[in-house]
């Protein structure tokens, strides 16, 4: 999806009222496209959730800015719905961050969540130990992104993490006041808020914060519904993990089958699940590049060398 399209539409879904958009983690740019087939409008390229899935590693601050921009550019282009990436710290200071936002217009992807962190023991959502940076130093983030995204394209939506209320040197009651700065001294695009405990929590923190804005649910039990969010005013429902709980469960489950009956279990499997778009053949993912190679072969090549699609014709994958 062309960048101009992406910041666009995804500005679009964060004001948009009255209907939730859920963002979601799109595994791979392949899964991603069944996603965008069965409905999906926002994706987020986590660093431990999908570029993890690629690396192996963990949210833990190793995983570099370019390994992070190409995965999330791979997926952004091979898709129609806006993806987020997850910037972590921003990858360094004040040029780092703007070199962030450069990198990813240029990959087609739509926005990015910087948190605050500080660069040195990032650690991923819900760890023990989480920490915050002084709030000058985070506020020089978001403004020399926002900055930024004004000179390249203003409808690139920055998204400020506030990690405040679950760190050690936090708390709930400095997350509504950093909140409140992420936005009116920032101008942040979106704020999003990671451990609310209450529903009352969740209503202050909402009415913190003017503009867009979600919450993280990992202690919300049971999380709240899209009709809830909707009535406490928030039109923005954070789920990356759903997606990857699907997929793990799914193939560790036919993995384990196989292995114990193999293709007997493939067979099973496909009887199961025949009348799947995916697998009666309805729902094509990719082929494109490969019709668009046989298609410019056709102009370039001589009728001799285009003998060989008679001498061999492929597998009819329909």
């Amino acid at each position: 999806m062309p960048f101009w399209d992406a910041t666009v539409r995804l500005q679009e879904l964060i004001h948009r009222q009255g209907q939730v958009a859920t963002v979601l983690h799109p595994p791979s740019a392949s899964l991603a496209r069944v996603m965008e087939a069965a409905g999906a409008e926002v994706g987020f390229v986590g660093t431990s959730g999908v570029v993890g899935s690629y690396t192996g590693m963990e949210d833990v601050g190793t995983a570099t800015l370019n390994e992070c921009v190409q995965i999330a550019g791979w997926i952004a282009r091979s898709v129609n719905f806006p993806v987020i990436l997850d910037g972590d710290t921003g990858h360094g200071g004040i040029m780092a961050v703007r070199r962030m936002i450069e990198d990813c217009i240029k990959e087609g992807i739509a926005g990015v969540r910087i948190d605050d962190q500080p660069i040195e023991g990032k650690r991923g959502t819900g760890t023990a130990g989480m920490e915050v940076q002084s709030l000058d130093v985070v506020l020089t983030r978001y403004r020399a992104a926002v900055d930024c995204k004004r000179e390249l394209d203003p409808n690139f939506v920055v998204m400020a993490q506030c990690y405040v209320a679950e760190s050690a040197n936090g708390g709930f009651e400095e997350a509504l006041v950093r909140m409140k700065a992420y936005k009116a001294e920032a101008e942040v695009d979106w704020v999003q808020l990671t451990a609310p405990r209450s529903v009352d929590e969740v209503k202050r923190a909402r009415d913190a914060v003017d503009g867009p804005f979600s919450i993280m649910q990992g202690y919300m039990n049971p999380a709240l519904s899209n009709d809830e969010l909707l009535a406490l005013g928030i039109n923005l429902a954070w789920m990356p993990r759903p997606t990857h709980d699907v997929t793990y469960v799914a193939l560790y489950d036919f993995i384990k089958d196989f292995m114990a009956r193999g293709t007997s279990a493939w067979d099973d499997f496909r009887e199961q699940h025949s009348g799947n778009p995916y697998l009666n053949g309805e729902l094509k993912i990719g082929g494109t590049q490969v019709a668009k190679q046989r298609e410019l072969e056709e102009k370039y090549l001589s009728q001799d060398s285009l003998d060989k699609y008679d001498r061999s014709t492929g597998r009819d994958r329909s």
